[in-house]
Parts: structure tokens; C-alpha cells; sequence
């Protein structure tokens, strides 16, 4: 598994937040109108909210390593939010305040087991299951990040492609709920939810597979790009 991007990626943080990785990597789930459509459920009455774990991050051109304990691994393209100032109980009014910028991030899950699990962890927190892109694009360029096209890619194919205007609450809404639960951090990530189109819920299913390559496209961030290895694999 190639490290280039990952060690740009604990340079930038280092530089700009003082530690090598965030401290958090919070996760909304179910958070764009056209997933919850394309599953045929109710649209959440709050941000629904997960985890993933540190040691998922990787960073651009970095290797996404299939777990051989999954047979059905997505990527799913995302608007992650970076908190900028420490914050807790946040007024969704003054959120911007406490968001440093936005970037591009790809929220990569073992289906199988999320399902089977019942909770997610496991599913979404393996070696590499988080890529970022390291740069972030202040919110002085792109606000509350409302409208944004995003997209994923996997060899060239568009299996997402949708905008941020999607989404159920948005990056204001995001961080003051979030910020009940724990005080934010500068360099705090939030991964603000997936669009329809994921790798499960297409017919047929359509699973990473091994020499795949996933790029993540966020309207005024630019591309993440990762290709797909099986365990063990360089």
C-alpha cells in the first residue's frame, strides 16, 4: 500500500492543527433525499451519526485495500466539513465560524458486514477505508457548501452524481448537532453523508474490485483519486 498521499496528508495537518490526523472522523449517515429514496426508507429526523476510526485514513493515490472478510465493498463520495475553531453547543447561526473549509473524502464500506453487524464500525473503519484530500478550501470560497456537485467515479464511470443541495441538513445544521454530543476540535472531520448511487443499491450490485479506480469529485475542491488492491497487495 502505497503512503504518498498519507504523509501529505499528517504533514498538512500537523502544520495547520497541530496533530498529525484529527482527533475525530464523525460520519452522518442516510443525509442525501435521493439515497434515502433509492432504499425506500424514511427520511431521518436527525443527523444520524457514526464513527470512523484514524487508522482508515489514507491520503490521494493512496491504495484502498480490500479486506478479505468483505465481498461487497463501496466507495461512497462526500463533503467533509474541517472544524477551524473548538466549539461546543454551536448556534447553527454562527457555524461557519467554527469550520475551517471543506474537502473531498470517500467514505469506503465493507456492505456485508455493516449489515450483518447491525452497527458499523467494523464496516467502515478497516486500513484505508477513508481517503482525503488533504487541501481544504476555506469557507471564505465556498460558504455552506450548498449546491456543490459530487461524484464518484470508478474506472471513468459516473456511478454517483448528484449536488449538496441534496442534502437533508446541511453543513449549519451538521455542526451544531454535532456539537451537542462532544466539544469540536480544530481539524475535527465530519463526512457529511453520500448520494444515491452506491456500488449495493444498483442492479446489478456492482462491488470494488481489485484494479479499480475510484475518483471522488467535489465542484470547487477538485478530485480525490485511489486505486483498489486486495489485501496484501502493493
Amino acid at each position: 500500500m502505497r503512503t504518498n498521499g498519507l504523509d501529505r496528508l499528517h504533514a498538512l495537518w500537523s502544520e495547520r492543527f497541530g496533530r498529525p490526523v484529527p482527533e475525530k472522523i464523525v460520519c452522518v449517515g442516510l443525509n442525501y433525499h435521493d439515497h434515502a429514496a433509492e432504499q425506500g426508507v424514511d427520511l431521518p429526523k436527525e443527523p444520524l451519526l457514526f464513527a470512523k476510526l484514524a487508522n482508515a485514513l489514507c491520503g490521494p493515490e493512496d491504495s484502498i485495500v480490500l479486506p478479505p472478510e468483505s465481498k461487497h465493498v463501496d466507495a461512497e463520495a462526500e463533503l467533509a466539513i474541517v472544524i477551524g475553531a473548538e466549539g461546543r453547543r454551536i448556534d447553527a447561526d454562527d457555524a461557519l465560524d467554527f469550520v475551517a473549509g471543506y474537502t473531498a473524502a470517500n467514505d469506503v464500506s465493507a456492505r456485508d458486514l455493516q449489515f450483518r453487524d447491525g452497527q458499523w464500525l467494523r464496516a467502515k473503519s478497516f486500513d484505508t477505508f477513508c481517503p482525503l484530500e488533504p487541501t481544504v478550501v476555506p469557507v471564505s470560497e465556498l460558504g455552506d457548501a450548498d449546491g456543490l456537485r459530487i461524484v464518484q467515479r470508478v474506472n471513468g464511470e459516473a456511478l454517483q452524481d448528484s449536488t449538496t443541495a441534496g442534502l437533508i441538513f446541511g453543513v449549519r445544521a451538521i455542526v451544531a448537532h454535532v456539537s451537542t454530543v462532544f466539544t469540536l476540535k480544530p481539524g475535527d472531520l465530519i463526512l457529511t453523508g453520500t448520494p444515491a448511487g452506491v456500488g449495493i443499491f444498483r442492479d446489478p450490485p456492482v462491488p470494488l474490485s481489485p484494479g479499480d479506480d475510484v475518483e471522488i469529485e467535489i465542484e470547487g475542491i477538485g478530485t480525490l483519486r485511489n486505486p483498489v488492491v486486495t489485501n496484501g497487495a502493493a
